[in-house]
């Protein structure tokens, strides 16, 4: 899909731990000192989905294929980022090229582990990483104006308009404030300026507290000051403890809820990550099931009949007769394809139908 979550933070705070978790491979390095992860490592994750469980369970599959999402494990930003420092601009680089951003915060105190700023302070921590994003656009934009101005006294289309939202989005930036709440963010100036820079003040913000093992069962002091924080920005905080997110690679899923029960927790932090980042990248899953595999193919929300076929092959768009749908409810309850149609709960929708999370689907078409 070309989509993917950025996971950023100030070293030493989980990062590539969390992405190790991610990825179940110990693919990202994660050392004690700053700047150990340089190159963005890249995970492909499959995503959570209980109701494949369900379908192969009827159906019988020689295999079951999770819907995916790629994170991306991008290098610790420090003060000055947006100038530089700690090689920022390759890494705020980076960060532009992902759609939401997965910001990891630190909220656990450790002897063993230092703290680039010497002690913990998840307020301070993420307000670092905001300013340094907020500059970046402040200087990107800079750039952006200058091109502007120089259309408009060449009166060229749309270019007077555009200069004026700029200039107002500036002054909002400079004022401290993100993109993301910028008053004209419906129009349409707005919006090329925003496709074209890919402002990272303006993107989607999941707030991941990392915490010991004693703040899994219970918020600590810093978790509660991170979700008041959000909670006025309109974010999301999800508590997870990489640590033991990390221990849990290779576990059955038996063994998993055992140890999460043992330590207090209702479920995996990383599962409900990569759950909302789905969801926040406006993505759903539709099922084909058979005797080969029962497998989620991952859309867009709002997407037709045919653009969904055609993340199977381009054929099927291009030939599209019909689809023939089960609800996923419908088939669970009826025990398969063939009862759900003697049922009449198999429906038969053409190139107007606009394919829901969970449908049960089989595409008619022309070669």
């Amino acid at each position: 899909m070309g989509l993917s979550v950025g996971i950023v933070g100030l070293p030493n705070v989980g990062k590539s731990t969390t992405f190790n978790a991610l990825s179940g491979a110990q693919n990202a390095q994660a050392q004690n000192y700053p700047f150990c992860t340089i190159e963005p490592n890249k995970a492909v994750v499959p995503v959570p989905d209980a109701r494949l469980g369900k379908l192969a369970q009827i159906v019988k599959p020689g295999r079951i294929v999770h819907s995916t999402i790629e994170f991306v494990d991008i290098a610790g930003l420090v003060r000055g980022a947006s100038k530089g420092e700690g090689l920022g601009n390759k890494f705020l680089s980076n960060i532009r090229e992902c759609e939401i951003i997965l910001h990891i915060v630190r909220c656990f105190e450790s002897g063993d582990i230092t703290h680039v700023e010497g002690c913990v302070d998840p307020i301070r921590d993420i307000e670092i990483i905001e300013t340094e994003l907020i500059l970046a656009d402040i200087e990107q934009l800079g750039r952006k104006i200058e091109r502007l101005g120089k259309e408009a006294k060449a009166n060229q289309k749309g270019a007077k308009e555009a200069l004026a939202v700029a200039n107002e989005l500036l002054a909002h930036l400079n004022d401290g404030k993100p993109a993301s709440n910028f008053a004209l963010k419906e129009d349409e100036s707005y919006i090329a300026l925003n496709r074209e820079l890919r402002l990272l003040s303006a993107k989607d913000v999941i707030y991941g507290a990392n915490v010991d093992e004693d703040g899994i069962a219970q918020d600590n002091e810093y978790v509660a000051r991170v979700r008041e924080y959000a909670n006025a920005r309109g974010a999301e905080v999800i508590k997870l403890c990489a640590k033991i997110e990390e221990e849990l690679i290779g576990l059955s899923d038996e063994e998993t809820h055992e140890m999460l029960q043992s330590l207090g927790a209702q479920q995996s932090g990383l599962e409900l990550i990569i759950k909302r980042s789905f969801a926040k990248l406006s993505l759903i899953s539709y099922f084909t099931a058979g005797e080969m595999e029962v497998r989620a193919w991952t859309i867009t929300k709002g997407w037709k009949a045919p653009k969904a076929a055609s993340v199977i092959h381009n054929d099927f768009e291009r030939g599209f007769i019909r689809a023939e749908v089960i609800g996923f409810d419908d088939f669970i309850a009826c025990g398969g394809e063939s009862r759900a149609k003697e049922a009449g709960k198999m429906r038969l929708e053409g190139k107007d139908y606009v394919v829901q999370d969970g449908d049960v689907m089989h595409f008619r078409f022309n070669v």
